[in-house]
C-alpha cells in the first residue's frame, strides 16, 4: 500500500504538452518523482492524453474516460465508439477554443484539464493530497498556439486546478523550476541560462545563483519564451513527409473547374491538438465529401481513415520516432503502418534541419531576447542548462554550443527536472519569491 506523504510535503506539477510529471518533496529529503504502475511497468510520467468512450448496455449509454497510458490502452482496444484527445495543453491560451462536444456533453479546456488531473491522481502510486499540500505548478513563459492569450490560459489554469481540489497553488515559470533543480549541483556562484524545451514551448530564464551561510540564494534576471518546440518540429515532418501522401497539393473537380484541396485540413493534421478534434469539427465529413470529387480520391480516403479510426496517436509516435532517430543518425526510414494504411519514406538529417531552420532561428532570437531582458552578455553566462527532449536535437545543441561553448553546456534528466525543482521550491519559506506575480504573463 503506498505511503501517504507527510503533512508538510510539497507537490510539484509539470503539466506538459506530451507528458505530465509530478514530484513530492519533504523537509530534509530530495524530491522524488511520483510513479505510475501500468500493467507492471513503473512509469515516471503520465501521458497528457484522454480517451472518452461510449459504452452502450441495453438501451442506455454511459460515457467513460481514462487518462495517460490507460487512455492509450482504450484507444488500442477500440471496442467502443471513442474520442482520443492529446496535446490539449495547446488549447489553454486559445481564445477561439471554447469547447468541444464529446458524445452528449460539451467540454471546455478547464473540463478537460480537471478530468485529466483526476485520472492522474487516481492512478498515482503515491496519494496526492492536493488540498493541504503546498502545490507548485509549472507554467511556460509564453504559451503555445497561434496568437496565445497568456492571461486567458492562467484564468483557465486557476479554475481547473481549484476544481481538481488544489487548495492553494503557486505558479512558477517552468525553466525556473528546472534551474532550482540544477542549482544543487553548482559548486560556486554562477550566472546560469536555463533552456527548457517542451512539446509546445521553448522557455528561457537567466538566473544568478549565490551561496551565503550555507543557503542558496537565487535572483531571476530575465525570462523569455516562444511557442516553438518539439511539436512544431513534428509539424515539419508531417508537412514534408506525410501530408503530400494524403493529398496535399492535389485537386478536386467542382463543375468544370479544378480546385486545390483546402490547406486547412493539412494544417490541422500537423498539429496534434487539432488532429484530435478533426473527428468532431466537421473536417472528417468534409474530407469524405471531397474524396468523391478528388483527382486522387484514395489519398483523401486514407486521410479520412486516419481521423475516423483514431490513428492520430500512432502517427504521432511514428513522427516522434523519426525525429528521435535523427538525433543520433544521418538518416532514418519513416514508417507509419496501421491496419491497411501505410506511409514510408527516407528522411535525412540534412533535410530535417533545412525544414526546421527558420524555427531554430526564431529560437535563437528568443535567446537574444532573454539576454537583453536580463541585461547579461553572452560572455557573462557561466553555465547553460539544457532540459527537455528537444534539447537533444543536434541543431538545437549546436546553436548553444556555437554561442556559449560546449564546455559551458550541461544536460541533466530531460523529463523530471522541472517537476522536482517545483516540489523543492514548495519547501522554501517564501514560495512567493519564486512564483509568477499575479497579472504577469511572460
Amino acid at each position: 500500500m503506498p505511503t501517504a506523504p507527510a503533512a508538510d510535503a510539497s507537490i510539484g506539477i509539470d503539466f506538459g504538452t506530451s507528458n505530465t510529471v509530478v514530484a513530492i518533496a519533504t523537509p530534509g529529503e530530495a524530491a522524488r518523482i511520483v510513479t505510475f504502475d501500468h500493467r507492471g511497468r513503473i512509469l515516471n510520467g503520465f501521458v497528457s492524453a484522454l480517451c472518452f468512450w461510449d459504452e452502450r448496455r441495453g438501451g442506455s449509454a454511459t460515457t467513460r474516460v481514462e487518462g495517460g497510458p490507460w487512455a492509450i490502452d482504450q484507444l488500442v482496444d477500440g471496442s467502443f465508439a471513442l474520442r482520443f484527445i492529446q496535446s490539449f495543453k495547446t488549447f489553454a491560451a486559445s481564445s477561439t477554443f471554447q469547447d468541444t462536444r464529446i458524445f452528449r456533453e460539451k467540454y471546455r479546456f478547464e473540463d478537460l484539464l480537471v478530468t485529466f488531473l483526476r485520472n492522474l491522481t487516481r492512478h498515482a502510486g503515491t496519494p496526492l493530497d492536493l488540498a493541504s499540500a503546498r502545490v507548485v505548478i509549472g507554467r511556460p513563459v509564453k504559451f503555445a498556439g497561434q496568437n496565445p492569450n497568456d492571461g486567458l490560459a492562467m484564468q483557465r489554469y486557476h479554475t481547473a486546478f481549484a476544481e481538481a481540489g488544489v487548495g492553494a497553488a503557486s505558479y512558477v515559470f517552468e525553466p525556473v523550476g528546472a534551474a532550482f533543480f540544477y542549482a544543487r549541483a553548482l559548486q560556486r556562484d554562477a550566472t546560469v541560462l536555463v533552456a527548457d524545451f517542451g512539446g509546445g514551448t521553448s522557455d528561457f530564464s537567466v538566473m544568478r545563483f549565490e551561496r551565503a551561510g550555507g543557503q542558496l540564494r537565487a535572483q531571476p534576471l530575465g525570462h523569455a519564451g516562444i511557442g516553438i518546440a518539439g511539436d512544431v518540429f513534428d509539424t515539419r515532418i508531417v508537412d514534408h513527409v506525410v501530408s503530400p501522401r494524403l493529398g496535399k497539393g492535389s485537386s478536386y473537380r467542382s463543375f468544370d473547374k479544378e480546385l486545390a484541396i483546402p490547406n486547412h485540413y493539412y494544417a490541422n493534421l500537423s498539429r496534434w491538438h487539432q488532429l484530435a478534434m478533426m473527428k468532431a469539427n466537421g473536417d472528417l465529413k468534409g474530407l469524405r465529401d471531397l474524396a468523391k470529387a478528388a483527382l486522387k480520391p484514395e489519398q483523401l480516403d486514407t486521410f479520412a481513415d486516419i481521423i475516423e479510426f483514431d490513428m492520430g496517436f500512432a502517427l504521432y509516435r511514428a513522427v516522434s520516432d523519426a525525429k528521435f532517430a535523427l538525433s543520433s543518425r544521418d538518416e532514418t526510414q519513416f514508417r507509419f503502418a496501421v491496419h491497411d494504411t501505410e506511409i514510408g519514406a527516407r528522411v535525412t538529417r540534412r533535410d530535417f534541419e533545412s525544414w526546421i531552420a527558420a524555427d531554430v532561428a526564431r529560437i535563437a532570437g528568443t535567446v537574444d531576447e532573454v539576454l537583453r531582458r536580463a541585461g547579461t552578455a553572452e560572455g557573462e553566462i557561466e553555465r547553460v542548462f539544457l532540459t527537455g527532449g528537444t534539447s537533444l536535437v543536434p541543431a538545437i545543441r549546436r546553436l548553444f554550443a556555437e554561442r556559449f561553448g560546449e564546455e559551458r553546456l550541461t544536460n541533466t534528466d530531460q523529463f523530471e527536472s522541472i517537476a522536482a525543482g517545483l516540489a523543492m521550491i514548495g519547501q522554501e519559506a517564501d514560495v512567493g519569491r519564486w512564483a509568477v506575480p499575479s497579472g504577469q504573463h511572460g
